[in-house]
């Protein structure tokens, strides 16, 4: 299935490459990458990648409801971001591995709960919500398969500004993805059916 191994091939493409060197960590790939917090990879441009992703996500479900394949992909995005996020914070109070900007040593785990590298909540996030999109829409529109540029591209920006060790990501990668597959092909939107009715019909409809 190219929409589930895409994404996680890409970033393993990337973290494994011949520019990665033999490290430590639960899959024995973690390391320090050099420092870069400019350009492109500057931690504030990750901030507006990640928030605008959620809002994308919110404010399509809101607008657009569950009238439609667009408006029901929206909202099982929104399932993804939402399940996917709570697990990974789970994971991280009980992982407490220590992030590479505190350490140059990948295997300090249970350090502390303010100690949250393992997953990375945004790598989870944001492949959690291009996932349902790209199941739905990949097939018949290739380009749409250019969202998985955007967890590629946080991924590999945590790494650089030290933010997360290469399993974090991947790890968080895998989780989103996962979630991503789960609420595409659950019967309805889980979210929605916690909401009024009037959710379903969106604003776009109602005005």
């Amino acid at each position: 299935m190219r929409h589930v191994i895409t994404p996680l091939a890409c970033c393993a493409a990337l973290l494994l490459s011949p520019l990665a060197h033999a490290g430590g960590g639960p899959l024995g790939i973690d390391h320090r990458l050099h420092y870069d917090n400019s350009g492109i990879w500057k931690r504030s441009t990750q901030v507006k990648v990640e928030y605008a992703t959620a809002l994308t996500v919110l404010g399509g479900s809101l607008v657009l409801g569950d009238d439609d394949k667009l408006g029901d992909t929206f909202w099982r995005s929104l399932d993804a971001v939402a399940f996917s996020s709570i697990t990974a914070q789970a994971m991280k109070w009980t992982f407490q591995r220590e992030r590479p900007s505190d350490t140059s040593d990948p295997n300090r785990f249970f350090k502390g709960i303010h100690n949250e590298s393992f997953p990375s909540g945004e790598v989870t996030m944001i492949s959690a919500a291009v996932t349902p999109f790209v199941i739905n829409y990949g097939h018949d529109h290739p380009a749409v398969y250019a969202l998985e540029l955007l967890p590629l591209y946080d991924a590999v920006a945590r790494l650089k500004v030290r933010g997360h060790w290469q399993s974090d990501v991947l790890v968080g990668a895998a989780l989103g993805t996962g979630f991503g597959i789960w609420a595409t092909h659950t019967h309805s939107p889980v979210i929605l059916g916690w909401l009024p009715g009037g959710f379903q019909v969106g604003w776009v409809h109602r005005f």
